[in-house]
């Protein structure tokens, strides 16, 4: 039962990196770049990918955070074992998943509602023309200046999505490490019931 608790947690913590992962094509365009290279194309590029991901859908919202609320429960589950291996790997990994979610609950997606949610789209207007076909827009000058007002938004849901990566990344880390553990643990027990059965037929 434990291992099966342990697969659980450890689906929902890739899962949720993976969805953390796709947002690098907006993260990219504005983390650890100099404020000579932070062009009003890629900063409207990285608003517009927000500001859709601002207007997805109620039940895919409410399918993520069953997703999390099953892999917090699954962790405290294992944590309740009260076994020593858990306390360490699984309080770790507890204090990690929590630092996540709240980073989550109390940064981005207050971020995104308040900011991006009615945000204009550039890309729309500029992409079409008088008849109607899409086209690849012709030059960054087509697109309106960036507002200022967003620019600190922008960047703080680029660096609270990488900080939430590297969150559930410790994570991960943390429960190779315990199974590593266990493992030895288990290599350690069947060496010494060897040695135990040795002595014996001496």
């Amino acid at each position: 039962m434990a291992g099966l608790r342990i697969s659980v947690f450890v689906s929902v913590v890739s899962f949720l990196l993976g969805l953390l992962f796709t947002h690098w094509i907006a993260d990219s365009l504005t983390l650890w770049k100099s404020p000579a290279t932070q062009t009003d194309l890629r900063l409207w590029t990285s608003a517009t990918y927000y500001s859709i991901l601002s207007r997805m859908p109620l039940e895919l919202l409410y399918l993520y955070g069953g997703v999390v609320v099953l892999g917090g429960a699954t962790l405290l589950w294992s944590l309740g074992d009260g076994r020593a291996g858990n306390l360490m790997f699984d309080g770790g990994s507890a204090v990690l998943y929590g630092t996540a979610i709240a980073v989550y609950l109390y940064s981005v997606l207050p971020n995104i509602f308040a900011n991006f949610t009615a945000l204009p789209l550039p890309f729309a207007s500029a992409s079409q023309s008088s008849a109607g076909t899409v086209h690849v827009p012709p030059e960054a000058s087509s697109f309106p200046p960036f507002p200022p007002s967003l620019r600190g938004p922008t960047f703080e849901l680029a660096s609270s999505h990488l900080v939430c990566s590297v969150a559930l990344t410790g994570v991960l880390a943390l429960q190779a490490g315990r199974w590593w553990a266990e493992q030895k643990d288990v290599e350690d027990g069947e060496v010494s019931d060897v040695d135990a059965g040795k002595e014996k037929k001496d």
